[in-house]
């Protein structure tokens, strides 16, 4: 891990790294051939936008299978609601678990390109699957599969096929997931002020390319879905799928690949290994012995170091220097120290200590965020069967409830334009240190924007009971209360996503260690799966002390018996509670600094004597 040596290199006026006549990048990206990045010939929005185009394509084609997976498992595979509900929960968690699977791979040992076209192919090969099952022999007798016609039984190899390739697809679209998020945020050198500008406006138009996707896959292929039309949607979701695989491959000679840094399990453990062999040892930990290697930004192997932080100092005791952490060079003349033969167990550098340090600080964060996600999924479930109670007729059509989410894709869409053209640039102005709001600041903005769509959706509910036949037997569209007053809660879920979502997946690639990139965009997807869980748990408990002798429930099969609003108005008061303990973490966390050799260090290396991190400017 360590780098002993500076990379020499020629600097001009503005202080930009070259070789010759080319410009490199200063964050140590490296191109295919494993050289320095050149930044005229590699990255920017070149390979950004074949990865924003590439994600939109992969994101039509997971939910083009995954939108409609409960309505496949009851009409063509013959399971009852419960189970087939209770199925497609575990593939959705199943993804999310996957995503830590392919983001471990990328950081310890394949990169983000190689990983990222590996489970690419996954997911082809698993959507190439489902739809020659669901052809040649899960569609019997021809035609069914529609709201009439249910599907035949199936022997137990045609079932086993069938979980195998949404299986493979879960694992595909799982391991992909969180890699290509940073891959498209390691395409902008963020240290230099133009593409560290690109970098951030990325992750919006990341988002704005996830929901687009999902919104082809929501209106067009859902429709043929819920027509019957099962292969002709799994054979769309296929060729989007591989289409995006070959356009990722076609980008291959411009993007810029960081190097793997290794197991971070094993760095972790010598942390607390070698912080437990010092636990006596009382020496406080400053700078001056407190053991770092000697370039703070080694160029050629790509690697930043992290600044020394206070708190969590039982930590820091790995990175004390001791007496018999040195051995003395013979064969000089003075009696200098040399460092140790590069044993962890025994003494970690600052970064390495540093490195625990920031994913224990950004725990606390991530926790926050996961009460949102429970906001978040309503809007694929109960927003859903509050629509179905309402008045869905429009000018003589039928209003699909769950086509409603439409509003919410439009909303993330318009306040990623809104926040990024309008409300940006006037907060700058106002408040330029730091300049506009900060990561934090937007994911508080999207937990009270939370909070006010959970009232919204209380509210309509209110009336909507107001208006509604509780005698009903069959009870879709028993109010007279129109289902376009379930809008302004979708504008508020898609306007607090933007603050929300992409503020996090920033935080999270902004603060996570350089080795651990992937790790902190998997934090964004486990926090959504955990929502699923935690919505689940809540639901139960809820209907368990709220169901009487007289009383159903707050959430009954029959809404109209029973009380969805308080259900609402309960989310928006722990949404708040939230809020009020994120501002608490938000306080206490300490944002993670990189340092970058001082001018006087000889790039020759010779001058490394043992000194602390002393020698390192901040940036």
């Amino acid at each position: 891990m360590e780098c002993f040596k500076l990379f020499k290199e020629s600097k001009d006026g503005e202080g930009k790294i070259k070789k010759g006549e080319e410009v490199l990048t200063r964050d140590g990206a490296v191109d295919r051939h494993g050289r320095p990045a050149v930044r005229g010939k590699t990255g920017t929005w070149v390979a950004g936008i074949l990865i924003l185009v590439n994600q939109g394509l992969a994101t039509l084609a997971f939910f083009g299978v995954g939108v409609n997976l409960v309505l496949f498992l009851t009409r063509v595979m013959g399971q009852d609601n419960a189970s087939a509900a209770n199925n497609v929960s575990k593939w959705t968690g199943t993804v999310y678990i996957f995503s830590l699977l392919g983001a471990f791979l990328s950081d310890s040992y394949w990169g983000r390109y190689k990983t990222c076209a590996v489970f690419q192919a996954i997911f082809v090969i698993g959507l190439a699957a489902l739809s020659l099952s669901s052809y040649i022999f899960l569609l019997k007798p021809r035609g069914c599969g529609d709201e009439q016609t249910q599907c035949g039984r199936h022997s137990g190899f045609e079932t086993a096929v069938f979980y195998l390739s949404i299986y493979m697809v879960a694992l595909g679209n799982g391991g992909y997931q969180p890699n290509i998020a940073t891959f498209g945020a390691d395409q902008f050198d963020e240290e230099d002020p133009r593409e560290g500008h690109s970098k951030i406006s990325f992750f919006s138009y990341f988002y704005l390319a996830l929901n687009l996707g999902s919104l082809f896959s929501n209106t067009i292929l859902g429709y043929f879905e819920d027509e019957g039309m099962w292969a002709l949607g799994f054979w769309a979701s296929t060729a989007s799928a591989a289409l995006a695989l070959v356009l990722f491959l076609c980008g291959s000679p411009w993007y810029r690949h960081f190097r793997p840094r290794g197991n971070p399990l094993s760095r972790f453990c010598q942390v607390l290994v070698s912080a437990t062999r010092k636990w006596r040892v009382e020496t406080e930990p400053t700078e001056e012995v407190l053991f770092e290697v000697d370039a703070g930004d080694c160029a050629a192997g790509g690697e930043r170091r992290i600044l020394h932080t206070t708190g969590f100092k039982f930590l820091d005791k790995a990175a004390i220097i001791t007496p018999t952490d040195f051995i003395q060079d013979c064969n000089s003349s003075s009696s200098r120290l040399q460092p140790p033969q590069n044993n962890p167990w025994r003494l970690c550098t600052v970064t390495q200590v540093e490195e625990v340090k920031c994913i224990l600080r950004l725990l606390p964060i991530w926790l926050c965020t996961i009460l949102y996600s429970v906001v978040f999924t309503q809007m694929a479930s109960l927003f859903v069967e509050q629509g179905a109670g309402m008045r869905a007729t429009f000018g003589g059509f039928h209003i699909p409830p769950a086509s409603m989410s439409s509003f919410d894709i439009l909303s993330v869409a318009a306040f990623i334009f809104i926040y990024r053209r309008i409300l940006d640039p006037v907060v700058a102005r106002v408040r330029t240190k730091p300049h506009g709001l900060t990561q934090l600041q937007r994911m508080g903005v999207g937990l009270i924007v939370a909070i006010l769509a959970m009232v919204a959706a209380g509210t309509v509910e209110h009336f909507r009971l107001k208006y509604a036949d509780k005698s009903c037997s069959s009870c879709e569209g028993s109010s007279s209360l129109s289902i376009f007053w379930q809008v302004p809660q979708y504008v508020l879920i898609g306007a607090s996503e933007v603050f929300m979502y992409v503020g996090q997946l920033e935080f999270f690639n902004a603060q996570a260690p350089d080795g651990l990139k992937s790790f902190g965009s998997a934090l964004c997807m486990t926090s959504i799966s955990l929502g699923n869980y935690v919505s689940s748990l809540l639901v139960t408990m809820v209907m368990k002390f709220s169901a009487r002798d007289d009383m159903p429930g707050w959430i009954p099969r029959n809404l109209n018996r029973g009380h969805l609003d308080r259900f609402y108005f309960l989310l928006a008061a722990l949404t708040a509670a939230d809020f009020f303990v994120y501002l608490l973490c938000a306080k206490w966390y300490q944002c993670i600094e990189f340092a970058r050799p001082s001018k006087e260090i000889d790039g020759d290396g010779d001058d490394y004597d043992g000194h602390g991190v002393g020698e390192l400017n901040r940036v």
